[in-house]
């Protein structure tokens, strides 16, 4: 199965990005047969800077990216959202790339399930 989750809030301020990828890893703990999509749309983008810093004990969402990746979850981010927030020209964390919404397209009709955050 093939599931295509897409963030859209930005990385800390709302869950939304956090619960995502709980999920992602909750499928990939549990289903490792799931093909797993993610995609960073609007304020996500940000998801994909490096060097995140969070207090003692909060989540990270880096880290969580790493490990998702690290099992298998293809990440891409919006390269017009990122433009649009002045970030389009910094590193990202390694394997996640940035895209377009042609590619969002693309996995949106080859996903059996979307999943939005």
């Amino acid at each position: 199965m093939k599931i295509l989750f897409i963030v859209n809030d930005a990385p800390y301020g709302t869950e939304k990005a956090y619960n995502a990828l709980r999920m992602v890893m909750m499928l990939q703990k549990e289903h490792v047969d799931v093909n797993i999509h993610i995609f960073l749309l609007a304020d996500a983008v940000a998801c994909g800077l490096p060097e995140q810093s969070t207090p003692q004990g909060y989540y990270n969402i880096e880290r969580m990216l790493k490990a998702s990746i690290n099992k298998g979850a293809e990440v891409k981010a919006c390269g017009t959202c990122a433009d649009a927030r002045g970030i389009k020209g910094l590193a990202l964390i390694e394997r996640v790339e940035m895209s377009s919404m042609s590619q969002l397209a693309a996995w949106t009709v080859e996903a059996d399930k979307v999943l939005t955050f």
